[in-house]
């Protein structure tokens, strides 16, 4: 019901709307009231000026069912930008409640000469509940006014009234930071098991791998005695040659995070929207943890990627624009997860981006989506990095693996002898 009743105008007027043009500037906020406001924020009056006579319209995904809710996101980004025509532009929107976790509701800005025939498109393809449409004009005493914009409609009421569009302050968060836990990032097992538990009829994959959870973790069972190493770092940082060259060693077991086991549904969980896929790569850690727990208990455990890499990506993902929109240190966001396992050590591998770059080129490899963004996009990996080292308890121990992975290997081993009996 708290989702369903966002469909009526009255209740958007006590929320924030951000737009976001790009990565580098600072995201326009705007709100609705019944009076119209003159003056204010002049980037709003510019953005706003453009719109002529013409109409704009925004379009907001709802809904009680936060599975449903998610993938009818990602059905209505695919079908936006399929079926985009010229003249026509899609910006990214949202509204929120300042400073409330979990508040955000995501949608898209279409306007343009064609943007009324998209959005009865889109309208005609998804279920009627699943989306709000809110449409812009210019009144002839020059405001910008916002109504509800619904073909089907049955209120009348509703249909006419008309809020005005007004400047709104920046929030003290970025809202792009407020959706985070349980939604990017998950720190306890039981939410994200619940998540593949919502989706498991309509994703048969979801019920294999909860299966495999059942059989494999057992919370129950006590830590070996031996350390737990975790190398850390983005790809082509030398983390394979280096666990590799430290599991003999150290005369230590290798292990992977998300574990082999899973491997067969990586492909499935990586086409889903963020919800479900962050869901699946947590569940990962957890079984990797109960693989930790049994080889630990026999020698040290060099384990390649865990937590730090599924928190750090999330993250990065999930924040939109510079690195200043990151959640602060400190923020229980960067908290270690209550009920996993934690290493006895964090090492990050750190290269500058020109010499992972040159690594890249000569490996050959198939890119992920991800890594193709940390290529192209500075500031995505300028946020994967910092959010690395803003993860605490433990926190990663930074190690330049520049040189040859000969000295990487002696450096590291240092650092753990130093601290570990081996």
């Amino acid at each position: 019901m708290a989702h369903r009743i966002m469909f009526r105008l009255a209740h958007w007027t006590s929320r924030v709307f951000s737009l976001e043009f790009d990565l580098k500037s600072e995201p326009l906020y705007f709100a609705l009231s019944p009076k119209p406001r003159s003056g204010g924020n002049e980037k709003l009056q510019a953005f706003l000026g453009a719109l002529g006579s013409g109409k704009v319209f925004s379009l907001y995904v709802n809904g009680d069912d936060r599975i449903q809710r998610a993938r009818s996101y990602a059905t209505l980004k695919k079908e936006l930008f399929e079926e985009l025509p010229p003249g026509c532009e899609v910006t990214d929107v949202a509204s929120f409640l300042p400073d409330t976790d979990s508040s955000v509701v995501r949608g898209f800005l279409l306007r343009g000469g064609s943007a009324q025939c998209l959005s009865e498109r889109v309208l005609r393809r998804l279920q009627p509940d699943q989306v709000c449409v809110l449409s812009y004009d210019r009144s002839e005493d020059g405001h910008y006014r916002c109504g509800l914009w619904r073909p089907d409609a049955a209120d009348a009421e509703e249909k006419r009234q008309v809020y005005y569009v007004i400047p709104a302050s920046p929030p003290q968060r970025h809202p792009s930071t407020l959706n985070i836990k349980n939604s990017d990032v998950f720190y306890r097992m039981e939410d994200a098991y619940r998540v593949l538990q919502e989706c498991s009829d309509i994703i048969p994959e979801a019920q294999a791998v909860l299966e495999i959870l059942d059989h494999q973790v057992d919370a129950s069972r006590h830590e070996g005695g031996f350390p737990v190493i975790v190398l850390e770092g983005l790809d082509a940082t030398g983390k394979t040659t280096l666990t590799e060259s430290l599991q003999k060693a150290l005369g230590a077991s290798l292990l992977k995070s998300p574990p082999q086991c899973l491997a067969p549904f990586r492909q499935r969980f990586d086409s889903e929207p963020p919800l479900i896929r962050r869901a699946f790569y947590a569940l990962g850690n957890y079984l990797t943890a109960a693989q930790i727990r049994d080889e630990s208990s026999r020698a040290p455990v060099i384990v390649d990627r865990y937590w730090h890499s599924t928190a750090a990506y999330a993250i990065a993902t999930a924040v939109g624009g510079k690195v200043e929109n990151l959640p602060p240190p400190g923020s229980d966001i960067y908290a270690w997860p209550a009920d996993l396992l934690q290493p006895s050590l964090v090492v990050l591998l750190a290269v500058t981006p020109q010499e992972r770059l040159r690594r890249l080129q000569h490996r050959g490899l198939e890119k992920t989506e991800e890594e193709t963004q940390l290529e192209i996009n500075q500031l995505f990996r300028q946020k994967v990095d910092e959010s690395y080292k803003r993860i605490r308890n433990p926190a990663c121990v930074i190690v330049d693996a520049s040189p040859a992975p000969d000295q990487v290997l002696l450096q590291v081993l240092s650092l753990i002898r130093g601290k570990f009996s081996l």
